[in-house]
């Protein structure tokens, strides 16, 4: 009987240990058997088991301003992620962007809620320094485990002309990916400047065209650097493919509770970043309407939309809190399109560019009021996209500085590109 009983413990005890192996990385294979050793003693693994070791983890890191952040460093993201299993993000300081480019739009803390935000990005390191040099990479590969740094195919090149990346590439740990075609910080800051410029030309010119040649593209006195400014309008070529990259692939679930917000979401900044997130914490699903380039010209403006739609559908699909969009959504919310989308709430935050949710006569949202599913959200940042306008209007030299100082670079870029396989 002591026997039995000591026969049971012992199996009992095996039985716990190979559960713990299975939980920590043991995997079916062949139909295989293999013999053990458990407390001295000759055991038979069960057939079809056999040890693993567990895989590292890639960790790759990819740095940048990402000042005024746009689809176009979502994208290097998303690619930069696609190399590896786990993405590390530096954010170079304040000081460290106006000592290599000028003063940046966006200050650090805005900059760190938009990386944040980004749903490819695993990690974030504040501050981090415009180039890599010898101490900070070994930070890198040491103390975050970082298996390869990530750039893009356009140069990357410090005051003294020599290559941010230089240091990387010699120890054979840097990875190069395809740069977003069509849009950069310093095309937007520039069609920003361009506003402020045919405005002060004549305010009686229609401006309803500018906002197509940023649409568009069809600005030529902008392309060929007649403006001095080296401002390229959008030549942003929007794809099927590109949409469903950045999409998630996923619908709601039957009974998932559907959360809308719509708006412009135009040069998508930290305050729509905070208010989505708002949103999608009083839901299982957050949908948003993007509204189209006309509906925004005619509420806010001929100059307005500085992005056009698609260019604002896709930095809202990169951001984490959003799982889904309309892309062109109407300025009204109807009855039909809450039954069609299955909505169980519409928000609206306190800041924003127009009052119209306000409104008694010709509110967009009379009827989810009318239906009790209708909800004011208190923004968490007092910011528009007209703060950001502002920003560059207030400093319009420096920006004007710093965009010629670009445009060269820019310039030869686009001149000497080669194809770049990836996407």
């Amino acid at each position: 009987m002591a026997g039995s009983d000591a026969g049971q413990g012992h199996s009992e005890n095996w039985t716990k240990f190979v559960a713990k192996c299975l939980i920590g990385g043991v995997v079916v294979a062949s139909s295989v058997s293999m013999l053990a050793s458990y407390n001295g003693a000759q055991l038979q693994l069960p057939i079809g088991i056999q040890w693993k070791r567990k895989k590292k983890p890639v960790r790759v890191y990819m740095d940048g301003c990402f000042d005024m952040m746009h689809y176009g460093h979502c994208n290097a993201l998303r690619q930069a992620r696609a190399l590896g299993d786990q993405l590390v993000v530096g954010v170079v300081s304040d000081a460290e962007i106006i000592a290599n480019k000028g003063p940046p739009v966006t200050p650090l803390n805005e900059r760190m809620i938009m990386v944040n935000a980004v749903k490819w990005v695993d990690e974030v390191i504040t501050d981090a320094p415009y180039a890599i040099t010898e101490e900070f990479m070994k930070k890198l590969f040491d103390e975050y485990n970082i298996d390869y740094i990530i750039h893009g195919d356009d140069p990357c090149v410090l005051p003294d002309g020599t290559d941010a990346y230089a240091l990387a590439k010699k120890a054979g740990r840097f990875k190069q990916i395809k740069r977003t075609e069509g849009v950069s910080s310093t095309d937007i800051v520039g069609r920003m400047l361009l506003c402020v410029r045919e405005r002060s030309v004549s305010d009686t010119q229609n401006h309803s065209s500018l906002q197509r040649q940023f649409s568009h593209g069809h600005s030529q006195k902008f392309e060929d650097g007649g403006s001095g400014s080296g401002t390229r309008v959008s030549h942003f070529l929007p794809t099927s493919r590109r949409i469903v990259q950045f999409s998630n692939g996923k619908g709601p679930r039957e009974d998932a509770r559907i959360v809308y917000i719509d708006g412009a979401f135009d040069l998508f900044h930290a305050g729509h970043v905070e208010i989505l997130r708002l949103a999608r914490g009083l839901g299982d699903f957050l949908l948003v309407g993007i509204h189209t380039d006309q509906t925004v010209s005619a509420s806010r403006g001929a100059h307005r939309p500085i992005m056009n739609l698609h260019e604002r559908s896709l930095s809202v699909l990169a951001c984490r809190y959003v799982d889904e969009v309309i892309i062109g959504a109407p300025w009204e919310v109807s009855r039909d399109m809450v039954t069609t989308f299955n909505i169980s709430l519409v928000v609206h935050g306190t800041v924003a560019e127009s009052n119209d949710f306000k409104k008694e006569d010709g509110n967009p949202y009379a009827v989810p009021i009318s239906m009790g599913i209708f909800k004011v959200l208190e923004s968490p940042l007092d910011i528009t996209t007209t703060t950001i306008i502002r920003r560059i209007v207030s400093n319009h030299e420096a920006y004007q500085k710093r965009n010629e100082k670009k445009a060269e670079s820019e310039r030869r870029y686009y001149e000497d590109k080669t194809y770049v396989s990836g996407d």
